[in-house]
């Protein structure tokens, strides 16, 4: 072992400044992020302020993670401009391709377990945002829960495979280091080691080795990703009702507020039976009835939660129903649904405008309204605040009707 002059780049015998602050500055952020992400996803969430802790360690686990990949890529790309300091023990070949091996596996996982988490997130909405003011999203990731579900299994997968690559190389450094009693580990500790001759080259059979791997374990990440997007139960669809004007197609939307971020879902399931006279004269023009299908509710990262007792209560109340008087108001082609919503037990007035235009036997629709989820009991044990769910939840409509030809 001899002392090198400081440097900011690698020699054939020793790493630089730049490597070093590199290499250790990642280790810190992924050994923050791991137990960040595993204590994250471990705390109960009964509670608002439970949920606005797990909430916050996500954010932290998740910003963490964005900057080790930055860091990561760093330095990847710093190393693939640098010379590689030679090999301590040339002689020592089964050793030195595992330990190789395990270098390109561990290179591999810093990018892809940070970069899957990322994009698992972009495909979300609402929950734990990342802390920073980039936005949440990103370009050619749709916000889905099949493409948050495929990237979710990559990121579960991968981590395992990052953590066992991990103990792998923290093992390697301390044999080195307190069993061999050699200069690896030191060469990469704060000083200016040089270590080795600087002429053993690095095989290159365990880049070879450590592609074949991951391209297994990407195959099989992604079968994982696939496979698990046909868990959801199916939902029971609602009889469709006899109306004097048919649905041929239509969107009921939800958006709710999750730590100050809109989340947005629909219903799948709905149907209408409406009975409309546009030749009426007013203020009454006929009604209608909506059935919605509780279960076929999607709502971004959270829908798994929004069925359960606490929130929408699913399983016991299965569907929800709108009655109203539709009624002429002020402005062109303004119209109100003056009715109640029947929601989780509970019966509400509730009033929705809309715009309807009509060429002849076609109707189009839109409209919105805003209703307080206290008043159907939804979320108020656990939520009763704003810091976490907000009170108001805005329900959008829109549909395209054709008039039943038999009326």
């Amino acid at each position: 072992m001899s002392l090198a002059e400081p440097t900011l780049g690698n020699s054939p015998r020793s790493y630089g400044s730049v490597a070093k602050t590199l290499h250790w500055l990642t280790a810190l952020l992924i050994l923050t992020a791991i137990p960040l992400g595993v204590v994250a996803n471990n705390l109960p969430y009964d509670t608002s302020a439970q949920l606005a802790t797990k909430g916050w360690l996500f954010s932290l686990h998740k910003t963490v993670g964005i900057a080790a990949f930055t860091v990561a890529v760093l330095r990847i790309l710093w190393a693939a401009s640098q010379p590689k300091p030679a090999l301590l023990h040339p002689d020592r070949r089964l050793e030195s391709w595992a330990a190789e091996t395990v270098h390109w596996m561990l290179y591999a996982s810093l990018v892809i377990v940070p970069l899957s988490g990322w994009l698992h997130h972009a495909a979300t909405q609402g929950f734990a945002p990342i802390l920073w003011p980039f936005g949440q999203t990103l370009p050619l990731i749709p916000v889905n829960d099949g493409v948050a579900h495929f990237f979710a299994a990559w990121h579960w997968l991968f981590t395992k495979v990052l953590i066992a690559s991990l103990i792998l190389h923290i093992a390697g450094a301390l044999k080195h280091h307190l069993i061999d009693r050699d200069d690896t580990l030191r060469r990469m500790l704060p000083g200016h080691v040089a270590a080795g001759d600087g002429a053993a080259a690095h095989p290159r059979g365990p880049v070879a080795a450590a592609v074949a791997i991951w391209a297994v374990l990407m195959a099989g990440g992604s079968a994982l990703g696939l496979a698990g997007q046909t868990d959801a139960p199916a939902v029971p669809q609602l009889q469709a009702q006899p109306s004097g004007w048919v649905v041929q197609e239509g969107t009921l939307a939800i958006t709710a507020t999750q730590f100050g971020s809109p989340v947005e879902g629909q219903f799948d399931d709905w149907t209408a039976a409406i009975e409309f006279d546009p030749d009426a004269p007013g203020p009454d023009m006929g009604t209608v009835t909506v059935q919605i299908s509780i279960p076929s509710v999607t709502l971004g990262s959270v829908t798994s939660e929004a069925l359960k007792p606490e929130f929408f209560d699913a399983e016991a109340h299965p569907t929800a129903t709108f009655d109203a008087q539709i009624m002429t108001a002020e402005g062109e082609n303004a119209y109100v649904a003056e009715g109640t919503l029947t929601l989780k037990g509970a019966t509400v007035p509730l009033s929705l405008p809309f715009e309807l235009t009509l060429d002849g036997d076609t109707a189009r629709m839109s409209g919105q309204t805003v209703i307080d989820r206290r008043d159907y009991g939804i979320g108020t044990n656990s939520y009763a605040d704003e810091e976490t769910v907000a009170h108001d939840v805005t329900v959008s409509v829109s549909l395209v009707a054709e008039r039943d030809q038999g009326e």
